[in-house]
Protein backbone atom coordinates (compact mmCIF):
# COMPACT_ATOMS: atom_id res chain seq x y z
CA UNK A 1 0.00 0.00 0.00
CA UNK A 2 1.28 3.46 -0.78
CA UNK A 3 0.19 6.52 0.13
CA UNK A 4 0.51 9.93 -1.51
CA UNK A 5 -0.60 13.56 0.42
CA UNK A 6 -1.98 15.28 -2.45
CA UNK A 7 -2.20 18.37 -0.42
CA UNK A 8 -0.21 21.68 -0.42
CA UNK A 9 1.82 22.95 2.53
CA UNK A 10 0.15 25.62 4.17
CA UNK A 11 2.75 28.96 4.32
CA UNK A 12 2.41 32.79 4.21
CA UNK A 13 4.06 32.20 0.80
CA UNK A 14 1.48 30.16 -0.82
CA UNK A 15 -0.61 32.35 -3.66
CA UNK A 16 -4.04 32.84 -2.50
CA UNK A 17 -7.48 33.69 -4.36
CA UNK A 18 -7.33 37.87 -5.64
CA UNK A 19 -9.06 39.65 -2.98
CA UNK A 20 -8.59 36.99 -0.26
CA UNK A 21 -6.81 37.80 2.71
CA UNK A 22 -3.52 35.97 2.49
CA UNK A 23 -1.85 33.45 4.75
CA UNK A 24 -0.61 34.10 7.90
CA UNK A 25 0.96 31.85 10.10
CA UNK A 26 3.53 33.04 13.23
CA UNK A 27 4.40 31.97 16.47
CA UNK A 28 3.65 33.80 19.04
CA UNK A 29 5.07 31.79 21.55
CA UNK A 30 8.44 29.96 21.35
CA UNK A 31 11.07 28.20 23.78
CA UNK A 32 13.70 30.05 21.72
CA UNK A 33 12.38 32.88 23.68
CA UNK A 34 11.82 31.61 27.28
CA UNK A 35 8.28 30.24 26.81
CA UNK A 36 7.14 26.93 27.99
CA UNK A 37 6.07 25.44 24.99
CA UNK A 38 5.77 26.62 20.93
CA UNK A 39 2.66 28.04 20.40
CA UNK A 40 1.67 29.48 16.51
CA UNK A 41 -1.37 31.36 15.33
CA UNK A 42 -2.81 30.76 11.72
CA UNK A 43 -5.05 32.77 9.94
CA UNK A 44 -6.63 32.87 6.55
CA UNK A 45 -9.71 31.93 4.02
CA UNK A 46 -11.24 28.99 4.48
CA UNK A 47 -11.10 28.79 0.82
CA UNK A 48 -6.78 28.80 1.40
CA UNK A 49 -4.78 26.08 -0.28
CA UNK A 50 -6.41 22.50 -0.27
CA UNK A 51 -9.41 22.76 0.77
CA UNK A 52 -13.40 21.78 0.30
CA UNK A 53 -16.49 23.92 -0.71
CA UNK A 54 -19.73 23.55 0.71
CA UNK A 55 -22.83 24.48 -0.72
CA UNK A 56 -23.63 27.41 1.41
CA UNK A 57 -20.14 28.79 -0.71
CA UNK A 58 -22.24 29.99 -3.50
CA UNK A 59 -26.17 29.01 -2.26
CA UNK A 60 -27.91 30.74 0.51
CA UNK A 61 -29.15 28.40 3.29
CA UNK A 62 -27.22 25.36 1.75
CA UNK A 63 -25.18 22.99 3.12
CA UNK A 64 -22.19 24.04 5.54
CA UNK A 65 -18.95 22.07 5.35
CA UNK A 66 -19.94 19.97 8.34
CA UNK A 67 -22.79 18.98 7.32
CA UNK A 68 -20.96 17.00 4.27
CA UNK A 69 -21.31 13.50 3.85
CA UNK A 70 -18.23 11.35 4.68
CA UNK A 71 -18.95 8.78 2.73
CA UNK A 72 -18.45 11.00 0.10
CA UNK A 73 -15.59 12.71 1.12
CA UNK A 74 -13.77 8.97 1.33
CA UNK A 75 -13.88 6.09 -0.99
CA UNK A 76 -12.68 4.98 -4.89
CA UNK A 77 -11.61 7.58 -6.95
CA UNK A 78 -10.64 7.89 -10.33
CA UNK A 79 -7.47 10.41 -11.40
CA UNK A 80 -7.64 11.55 -14.92
CA UNK A 81 -4.33 13.12 -16.47
CA UNK A 82 -5.35 15.95 -18.96
CA UNK A 83 -1.78 17.44 -19.43
CA UNK A 84 -2.47 19.32 -22.47
CA UNK A 85 -6.19 20.91 -21.56
CA UNK A 86 -6.76 24.19 -21.49
CA UNK A 87 -10.24 23.98 -20.19
CA UNK A 88 -12.21 21.13 -19.27
CA UNK A 89 -15.71 20.48 -21.42
CA UNK A 90 -18.48 17.56 -21.37
CA UNK A 91 -16.63 16.80 -24.81
CA UNK A 92 -13.64 16.40 -22.70
CA UNK A 93 -15.54 14.48 -19.98
CA UNK A 94 -17.27 11.81 -22.50
CA UNK A 95 -14.07 11.15 -24.22
CA UNK A 96 -12.66 9.49 -21.18
CA UNK A 97 -15.30 6.38 -21.43
CA UNK A 98 -15.43 6.63 -17.49
CA UNK A 99 -16.94 3.32 -16.00
CA UNK A 100 -20.74 3.71 -15.29
CA UNK A 101 -20.16 3.44 -11.54
CA UNK A 102 -17.26 6.66 -11.29
CA UNK A 103 -18.70 8.97 -8.61
CA UNK A 104 -14.65 10.22 -7.41
CA UNK A 105 -13.08 11.90 -9.96
CA UNK A 106 -9.87 14.19 -9.70
CA UNK A 107 -8.17 16.14 -12.73
CA UNK A 108 -4.13 16.46 -12.81
CA UNK A 109 -3.53 18.81 -15.05
CA UNK A 110 -0.53 21.70 -16.03
CA UNK A 111 -2.04 22.95 -12.83
CA UNK A 112 -0.28 20.66 -10.69
CA UNK A 113 3.76 21.51 -11.93
CA UNK A 114 2.96 25.00 -10.62
CA UNK A 115 2.67 24.23 -7.11
CA UNK A 116 6.81 23.31 -7.54
CA UNK A 117 7.99 26.69 -8.58
CA UNK A 118 9.11 28.44 -5.62
CA UNK A 119 7.13 31.71 -4.39
CA UNK A 120 4.96 31.33 -7.30
CA UNK A 121 2.34 33.89 -7.38
CA UNK A 122 -1.65 33.25 -8.43
CA UNK A 123 -1.51 32.23 -12.18
CA UNK A 124 -4.95 32.98 -13.60
CA UNK A 125 -4.34 30.80 -16.65
CA UNK A 126 -5.06 27.95 -15.09
CA UNK A 127 -7.23 24.82 -15.91
CA UNK A 128 -10.54 24.57 -14.64
CA UNK A 129 -14.02 23.08 -15.81
CA UNK A 130 -16.91 25.33 -18.09
CA UNK A 131 -20.46 24.78 -17.33
CA UNK A 132 -21.29 21.42 -19.58
CA UNK A 133 -18.79 19.88 -18.12
CA UNK A 134 -20.49 20.60 -14.77
CA UNK A 135 -23.56 19.45 -16.11
CA UNK A 136 -22.12 16.50 -17.14
CA UNK A 137 -20.44 15.32 -13.63
CA UNK A 138 -24.17 15.86 -12.63
CA UNK A 139 -25.47 14.02 -15.34
CA UNK A 140 -23.30 10.94 -14.30
CA UNK A 141 -23.71 10.60 -10.82
CA UNK A 142 -20.64 11.83 -10.36
CA UNK A 143 -20.64 12.83 -5.89
CA UNK A 144 -17.03 14.80 -5.91
CA UNK A 145 -14.90 16.31 -8.23
CA UNK A 146 -11.36 17.54 -7.36
CA UNK A 147 -8.97 19.80 -9.38
CA UNK A 148 -5.47 20.94 -9.11
CA UNK A 149 -5.69 24.90 -8.46
CA UNK A 150 -7.45 26.92 -6.67
CA UNK A 151 -10.97 27.22 -8.55
CA UNK A 152 -13.12 24.38 -10.17
CA UNK A 153 -14.27 27.23 -13.08
CA UNK A 154 -11.69 29.66 -14.88
CA UNK A 155 -10.78 32.83 -13.74
CA UNK A 156 -12.41 34.90 -16.27
CA UNK A 157 -15.89 33.13 -16.78
CA UNK A 158 -18.01 35.89 -16.98
CA UNK A 159 -20.48 34.67 -14.27
CA UNK A 160 -19.73 31.94 -11.68
CA UNK A 161 -21.76 29.08 -13.26
CA UNK A 162 -19.90 26.27 -12.28
CA UNK A 163 -19.78 26.65 -8.83
CA UNK A 164 -23.32 27.00 -8.22
CA UNK A 165 -24.57 24.48 -11.16
CA UNK A 166 -22.34 21.50 -9.10
CA UNK A 167 -22.86 23.18 -5.79
CA UNK A 168 -26.98 22.83 -6.18
CA UNK A 169 -26.82 19.17 -7.15
CA UNK A 170 -24.65 18.84 -3.98
CA UNK A 171 -21.69 17.52 -5.44
CA UNK A 172 -18.45 17.75 -3.46
CA UNK A 173 -15.69 20.44 -4.73
CA UNK A 174 -12.20 19.64 -3.87
CA UNK A 175 -9.82 22.46 -5.15
CA UNK A 176 -5.83 22.74 -4.53
CA UNK A 177 -5.19 19.73 -4.94
CA UNK A 178 -1.21 19.02 -5.81
CA UNK A 179 -1.07 15.75 -8.38
CA UNK A 180 1.73 16.03 -9.73
CA UNK A 181 3.76 12.67 -8.14
CA UNK A 182 0.51 10.93 -8.83
CA UNK A 183 0.03 8.78 -12.09
CA UNK A 184 -3.79 8.36 -13.88
CA UNK A 185 -5.67 5.73 -12.21
CA UNK A 186 -7.90 4.41 -9.27
CA UNK A 187 -6.61 4.89 -5.59
CA UNK A 188 -8.81 5.02 -2.66
CA UNK A 189 -9.14 8.81 -1.55
CA UNK A 190 -9.55 10.53 1.87
CA UNK A 191 -10.22 13.97 2.26
CA UNK A 192 -11.32 15.30 5.61
CA UNK A 193 -12.01 19.24 6.06
CA UNK A 194 -12.03 20.77 9.12
CA UNK A 195 -14.67 20.92 11.31
CA UNK A 196 -16.06 24.42 11.07
CA UNK A 197 -19.39 25.04 11.93
CA UNK A 198 -21.84 26.37 9.59
CA UNK A 199 -19.24 27.55 6.86
CA UNK A 200 -18.72 27.65 3.42
CA UNK A 201 -15.58 25.93 3.32
CA UNK A 202 -12.53 24.02 5.19
CA UNK A 203 -9.16 23.66 4.25
CA UNK A 204 -8.32 19.62 4.48
CA UNK A 205 -6.09 17.12 4.23
CA UNK A 206 -6.94 14.92 1.11
CA UNK A 207 -5.25 11.48 0.42
CA UNK A 208 -4.67 9.00 -2.07
CA UNK A 209 -4.06 5.38 -1.53
CA UNK A 210 -2.74 3.03 -3.83
CA UNK A 211 -3.80 -0.75 -3.15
Amino acid sequence: MKIFDISVPVTPELPVWPGDPMIELDRHRSIAEGNASNDSRLACSVHSGTHVDAPIHFIENALPVEQLALDVLTGPAVVIDLPTANVITADTLESLSLPADTRRVLFKTRNSALWAVPDHRFNPDFVALNSDAARWIIEHNILLVGIDYLSIQKFDEPEPLVHPILLEAEVVIVEGLNLQSVQPGSYQFICLPLKLAGCDGAPARAVLIEE
